[in-house]
């Protein structure tokens, strides 16, 4: 049976990786990266000679049909992102959506007694460790017994209804921003829901780590007039 890991890696602090994690590193037979450069820098910390290959939201199919090709021969993978947990806001979802399907799968919709080609069965085990979403939700003091998280904002198509779903959201929400949207998305919390807690998390686990808890204008304020916390990756959490 080969094995297909899921291996979570750190989203900054390279002291953030479960013993777990880097014995499977070391064992498996092959890395799927989605930059081998950024995942070099922890195989190399923690001396993990494993070979890599890249596999990311631009791969081609044949580069899919190579993993299957390799898990078919028996061979054990692990996925990792260049931060985090893979297939979650990423494109390794995809990628154990397909294993799913291709493996799992072979005979839902078979009518009984087709003929169907026998695959090698494949065991996709997680190795859970940092998340973002996670370890901001976890420090942010807002309620955290029920969130929906929304991953990524669209950057046109559909972000004002999302932002009015979210002004009439009774549970706490959660996403991601870039630093070059953070005052636009503040902006549109600003307009939909001005009387709503929001926790800005910035650059978690990494040197600058910063919480800022407020109302949309309060925070919007704070980063105008401290242009240097403009800079990093946010979790945005509206309670």
């Amino acid at each position: 049976m080969s094995k297909f890991y899921i291996v979570a890696t750190p989203i900054g602090n390279m002291g953030d990786i479960t013993l777990r994690a880097i014995e499977t590193l070391k064992s498996v037979d092959l890395i799927l990266c989605e930059d081998t450069r950024e995942t070099h820098k922890i195989l190399e910390k923690y001396d993990i000679n494993t070979s890599t290959i890249s596999y990311h939201a631009q791969s081609k199919l044949a580069k899919v049909d190579k993993i299957f090709q390799l898990l078919e021969e028996g061979k054990n993978l692990a996925l990792v992102s260049d931060a985090g947990t893979p297939g979650i806001s990423d494109p390794g979802a995809m990628l154990v959506s397909k294993i799913k399907e291709k493996f799992f799968n072979l005979v839902v919709g078979v009518p009984s007694g087709t003929p169907t080609t026998k695959l090698r069965e494949v065991q996709v085990i997680p190795i859970p460790g940092p998340s973002a979403v996670i370890a901001a939700l976890s420090a942010s003091g807002l309620p955290t017994h029920e969130f929906t998280f929304l991953g990524f904002l669209p950057h046109k198509k559909g972000r004002e209804t999302l932002f009015k779903e979210i002004a009439g959201a009774k549970r706490t929400m959660v996403f991601y921003e870039s630093p070059h949207r953070i005052l636009k998305t503040l902006e549109s919390l600003v307009k939909f829901c001005p009387n709503k807690k929001v926790c800005v998390a910035r650059e978690l686990t990494k040197i600058y780590e910063e919480f800022k808890t407020g109302l949309p204008n309060e925070i919007l304020d704070f980063l105008i007039k401290n242009p240097d916390k403009q800079r990093g990756e946010f979790t945005v959490i509206i309670s």
